[in-house]
């Protein structure tokens, strides 16, 4: 029994020293090992923020991309926080440049086309309306005083032939006249200046020589005289009534040619040097439908309205049947090339970014290996339609943006490079 006793109390010793022993040992390996753990984590965290700061050095505003700071901050124009920016990132291609990657230029969907060369080609539009020609418009007026006894004109509109008989006239003037060239007719011979005077005075007053003659032949005084028409066309005015007494340079009747005529079109300031003599515009009526006509520039406005800012633009055409009525509004084309016939550079109108007057293009780089664009300020010269013509700033055979443009300029704001919305940055 004591034996027994002895033996437990000697397992009891060892096995509490071996507990002791392990639990010595654990602290020593598990905590010294934590403690170097976290030494290292510590350390990388260090390396990773001073590594950060020489990544960052440079802090901007993801906004206003023109603010550039040496640290952390808030912008001074929005108040945002400032983030850093990678100094290294396309050191090599500059701050007019910038580099895609294959994957950014699909999601941007960047599309480039050729520079030409070529001559610049445009369609003009312009608005129009038809006019009668104005070499075709007769005024009548009184030669001489009198009172009208007959009128053959009822109305406004009334169709006319040259020589129609308009109205009947009487006047105390033509029958005083005709007394002097009687007695003129009876020194014919003898003085035939005389007789030459009292003739001209008749046809001076607008009687043709058939009424003069007819005069002589009859020996009579005619008291009634016949007002003609000059030539074929239509009343468009009546200024006499029957019965009115008319005096000398009184007007009488209107009338207009119809069967030639104008069509004025507004050519605005842009247009005009796309207009030339001799081109032809074709154009369309609205109450003519389904018909198109066809007219010859004959004269260009020299002076701009002042009021409509347009230039007018004479266009004649026959009218047979006079199916073009004046007042008709119209809609004509110019196909046009510009003045000259000389190439020039063209390009697309989505190739242009405008930053007030000044125009943006973004020019790749064929030699380099990275998809590269360089930013690069041109000048414009006239519009052609859906091309630009440049006068400077591009050469035949470049490559431009057309579409996706915006898109890299923003990358080259967020970036900091020079952009449309950074053009100093340089």
């Amino acid at each position: 029994m004591k034996l027994l006793t002895i033996i437990l109390k000697r397992e009891v010793f060892y096995g509490t020293g071996l507990l002791l022993a392990g639990l010595i040992l654990g602290w020593i390996f598990f905590a010294g090992g934590s403690n170097e753990i976290g030494n290292r984590a510590e350390s990388t965290m260090i390396e990773m923020e001073e590594h950060d700061h020489e990544e960052g050095s440079i802090w901007t505003c993801s906004m206003h991309p023109q603010i550039r700071a040496d640290g952390p901050g808030q912008c001074p124009i929005c108040g945002m926080e400032l983030i850093p920016v990678s100094t290294t990132v396309d050191e090599d291609v500059g701050l007019t440049s910038i580099s895609m990657s294959e994957s950014a230029m699909k999601i941007a969907e960047v599309q480039t086309s050729v520079v030409e060369k070529k001559v610049p080609f445009k369609e003009v539009y312009f608005p129009g309306k038809v006019k009668a020609d104005e070499r075709r418009i007769s005024e009548l007026t009184s030669r001489f005083s009198g009172r009208i006894e007959k009128l053959s004109i009822n109305f406004t509109g009334q169709k006319v032939r040259k020589g129609q008989i308009l109205a009947t006239i009487y006047s105390p003037e033509l029958v005083t006249a005709q007394k002097e060239l009687f007695e003129a007719m009876k020194y014919k011979s003898s003085n035939p200046q005389f007789y030459s005077a009292a003739k001209n005075k008749l046809k001076l007053w607008d009687l043709t020589d058939g009424q003069i003659e007819k005069i002589e032949n009859s020996g009579e005084v005619q008291f009634y005289f016949e007002i003609l028409s000059p030539l074929t066309g239509t009343v468009t005015m009546r200024h006499v009534a029957l019965g009115d007494y008319v005096k000398e340079g009184s007007p009488l009747f209107e009338i207009v040619d119809f069967r030639r005529v104008w069509v004025m079109f507004d050519a605005y300031e842009s247009n005009i040097p796309w207009v030339r003599l001799g081109d032809k515009i074709r154009f369309s009526i609205k109450s003519i439908p389904g018909r198109e006509f066809v007219s010859t520039v004959t004269f260009v406005d020299p002076v701009i309205n002042p009021n409509t800012r347009v230039a007018y633009v004479r266009t004649e055409m026959n009218n047979p049947g006079e199916i073009l009525k004046p007042g008709m509004f119209t809609r004509g084309i110019l196909k046009s090339r510009l003045s000259g016939n000389k190439e020039s550079i063209v390009i697309p109108k989505s190739a242009i970014l405008w930053t007030g007057k000044k125009a943006v293009v973004y020019v790749k780089n064929p030699s380099s290996a990275r998809n590269m664009f360089s930013y690069r300020e041109i000048v414009l010269g006239e519009d052609a339609g859906n091309y630009y013509v440049v006068k400077a700033g591009l050469e035949e055979g470049e490559l431009v943006a057309t579409n996706g443009v915006f898109k890299i300029d923003a990358a080259a704001q967020l970036q900091g490079k020079t952009s449309m919305m950074n053009p100093e940055r340089r």
